[in-house]
């Protein structure tokens, strides 16, 4: 059934650039002749090896162990050697600790067996063991968050991929929207809830129509960006405001992104762990975008050459334009929560050097947390990330970009409150 959104809270409309690659199917990724294997992809404490170097796995079996409340396992994204287990450039400036597999020519699965009729624990406990993590890009581990502290009465699936360049969410909706449905029913089943939406922006008209047959309600959302942010989605599918600093659950709602729910849906179905996702390779520097079926921990050079090479870029970003990170070179990997990679060129990025701020409030009019990101840049500037927090209201940004996006000047917003919530959780 077709559900009404809500009229949208503050935002922008951005162009999508998502054309060239909404109608290509997803195709698997030539087999690297290694995968670099972060321990660290998801919230909370990395996951801790349980191989050696000189090991062999197979595709599928655990290499890591969730660490702490909130961690989540990491297995083996292809059959091979465990060659090294190290710190590796993470393509950001900094480091990340790795497993590194050089893959076999005989490809062998370990998957765990397939559950039939299961029930809410064991459907729950196979989330844990396959290390599953929210894959919108959060990466929160996907059994912590089945376990809400409130009852909750509503599941939200989010289809919306309002974040531009894009297409790995639609590709696979269009692809696998009825093992999306039965993941989303494994996932309602573990919280006790009867209420599934999904969200889905009207930019995506065959999914929308896909998923109306079924019997979940569809919320078609207003091409609006940040239209998928948690906050942003719970409000236009239900009405519910998050309190400050209150969790989703406390609105009484779960939100879990498609993807999340086709892996719930695969662990369950198949006994098959989170060891691959589709990625989006696009951006007017890369020869031949497409949408890739890529190992956890492939390398971003076998992504390129699958797709012809670069051309004229200028910039790579992991992940979107409004939220993804500058890569500082090829050492970045496929992970869990990777939606895409992008080629940019000179006229798809900004180059232009920032000029002092005039006090336009465009920032603050654009927040859709209606905050004042100016503010937050000036204190953070003067290193008082007290006030960053107090004026501008840092602790609340959702981190979506639009600040930056919409300031005539060209201030580095964005940068500037990632710096303060980092100081500030450094000192708490």
């Amino acid at each position: 059934m077709i559900v009404k959104p809500r009229a949208s809270l503050r935002g922008i409309s951005i162009p999508g650039h998502k054309s060239p690659t909404d109608r290509l199917s997803a195709e698997r990724l030539p087999l690297p002749a290694k995968v670099v294997i972060p321990l660290a992809q998801s919230i909370g404490a990395p996951a801790q090896p349980v191989v050696q170097i000189g090991q062999s796995v197979l595709r599928g079996e655990r290499i890591a162990s969730a660490s702490g409340a909130v961690s989540a396992s990491i297995h083996a994204g292809v059959a091979g050697t465990v060659k090294a287990i190290e710190a590796r450039p993470d393509g950001r400036g900094g480091t990340m600790e790795c497993i590194v597999i050089e893959t076999a020519q005989t490809q062998e699965d370990a998957f765990l067996p397939p559950l039939q009729d299961p029930s809410a624990e064991e459907i729950l406990s196979r989330i844990e063991e396959c290390g599953i993590v929210g894959m919108g890009g959060a990466g929160f581990p996907t059994h912590v968050k089945l376990r809400p502290p409130v009852p909750v009465d509503t599941l939200i699936l989010n289809g919306a991929e309002c974040e531009p360049y894009l297409t790995c969410d639609d590709v696979l909706m269009q692809s696998k929207h009825d093992e999306i449905l039965r993941g989303a029913k494994y996932l309602a089943k573990v919280l006790n809830v009867q209420h599934i939406l999904i969200a889905i922006e009207k930019n995506k008209p065959q999914d929308i129509e896909a998923f109306s047959k079924s019997d979940i309600d569809v919320v078609p959302l207003k091409k609006k960006y940040p239209m998928g942010a948690e906050k942003q989605l719970i409000y236009s599918c239900t009405g519910r405001k998050v309190p400050l600093g209150k969790l989703p659950a406390h609105a009484g709602v779960i939100v879990q992104n498609v993807a999340t729910a086709f892996a719930v849906c695969e662990a369950v179905e198949k006994g098959k762990p989170l060891i691959e996702r589709i990625v989006t390779v696009t951006g007017g520097g890369i020869m031949q975008p497409k949408n890739l079926i890529c190992p956890i921990g492939a390398p971003l050079s076998a992504l390129a050459e699958a797709c012809g090479g670069e051309r004229e870029a200028v910039k790579l970003v992991s992940g979107g334009p409004m939220t993804g990170a500058a890569l500082t070179g090829y050492n970045a990997v496929v992970t869990k929560t990777t939606g895409g990679f992008l080629f940019l060129t000179r006229d798809e990025t900004n180059t232009q050097e920032p000029t002092p701020c005039i006090n336009c409030g465009r920032c603050a009019d654009a927040c859709p947390m209606k905050l004042m990101p100016m503010q937050t840049e000036f204190y953070t500037n003067a290193k008082e990330y007290e006030n960053a927090a107090r004026y501008g209201g840092v602790l609340a940004c959702i981190e979506c970009g639009v600040c930056s996006y919409v300031c005539p000047a060209r201030r580095p917003l964005a940068q500037a409150i990632k710096t303060a919530k980092a100081e500030l959780r450094r000192k708490s």
